[in-house]
């Protein structure tokens, strides 16, 4: 009796019993005659999650922006792999588990790579941006959570007028020199010179262009806060006035000149977006160079998608992450650089 005690628990379910099974049900699998038949829908599904994932570049923006609105949620799209498979293995179908393999593959090569940490130690400079929401109940708390980030260089959006004195005196504890246009506004531990608006088509000022004086050098540091964007059933996504601001941030910071620049904001968008190419395809995501994960951002009580960007050129990114939640809905990001 005791012999046959030690020989069930120490094969741990994993014994003559356990292999019998498996080999039952593989048995019965091989000799199944409709297990290529049974499963075409759900095959039929994989292969068209597999299409989307791989051309969504393809998707037309003709209707509805429905391009942008798939890229704005595309990495979510992953989570149908599990549940296909699932389904397949109930149905016992060899088709649907082969078919369900094609999105996982197109999903991993997207996506795959953010999956895993690619920070490292170093950086000379530490930058943050927040969109601290027009209607953040404890705007002094919010100021004292992005004092307390430890960067030297940090960007506002959604400023407004009866905030952003509570902002000044907070922030002006840790960081000593500010320029603000408008809603946006940059404050920094080193000098800022060259403060200007920029034109970004809204009628309004949103966006902003500074130099820093760092210890290792100037830099540009440009702060944007493009329009919002909307899911309307009679409209579907309605993006057209923040395409037209990001075209119009696009060829401000092409016709920069400056060798060293970083861009800090909610861009209302997501790196996949097509619709802020003129924007991204000029500038590198400190999240997709160096993050831990995807970075989303917002919104703040559930992330689903990184809107809040960090963008450089000529700087290398070490390290690329997001903050705590403040009184807004959107998260904090900040990043680390050497310049």
């Amino acid at each position: 009796m005791a012999q046959a005690y030690m020989t069930e628990t120490g094969n741990n379910g994993s014994g003559p019993e356990h292999r019998s099974r498996v080999r039952r049900l593989l048995d019965s699998w091989r000799h199944d005659r409709d297990i290529w038949r049974r499963g075409i829908v759900v095959a039929v599904l994989a292969v068209l999650l597999a299409l989307v994932l791989g051309l969504h570049s393809r998707i037309p923006n003709k209707i509805g922006n429905l391009g942008s609105l798939a890229e704005t949620f595309l990495p979510w799209l992953g989570l149908f792999v599990p549940v296909l498979l699932v389904v397949a293995v109930l149905r016992k179908s060899a088709t649907a588990l082969i078919a369900v393999l094609l999105p996982a593959l197109v999903w991993v090569n997207l996506f795959g790579g953010l999956i895993f940490d690619k920070s490292s130690a170093g950086g000379d400079l530490t930058v943050a941006t927040h969109n601290v929401n027009a209607e953040n109940p404890d705007p002094e708390g919010t100021a004292r959570k992005i004092a307390s980030s430890g960067a030297q260089v940090v960007a506002l959006e959604e400023l407004t007028a009866d905030a952003l004195p509570t902002y000044k005196k907070v922030l002006a504890e840790t960081y000593p020199y500010a320029a603000v246009e408008g809603t946006v506004g940059v404050w920094s531990k080193y000098p800022l010179s060259d403060s200007r608006s920029v034109d970004i088509k809204m009628g309004w000022t949103r966006a902003l262009r500074t130099t820093v004086d760092s210890p290792k050098g100037q830099f540009a540091v440009y702060v944007a806060h493009l329009p919002s964007v909307r899911v309307k059933l009679n409209a579907g996504f309605t993006a057209e006035q923040r395409d037209s601001s990001a075209e119009a941030l696009g060829v401000a910071i092409r016709e920069d000149r400056v060798e060293k620049l970083v861009l800090l904001g909610d861009l209302n968008g997501t790196m996949n977006d097509r619709a802020l190419s003129p924007v991204t395809s000029q500038l590198r995501s400190t999240q997709g160079a160096a993050g831990d994960g995807f970075g989303f951002s917002w919104p703040a009580s559930f992330p689903m998608a990184r809107i809040d960007q960090i963008m450089v050129r000529g700087l290398e990114p070490v390290k690329s992450w997001t903050l705590d939640g403040t009184g807004s809905d959107h998260l904090p990001v900040a990043a680390s650089v050497e310049l």
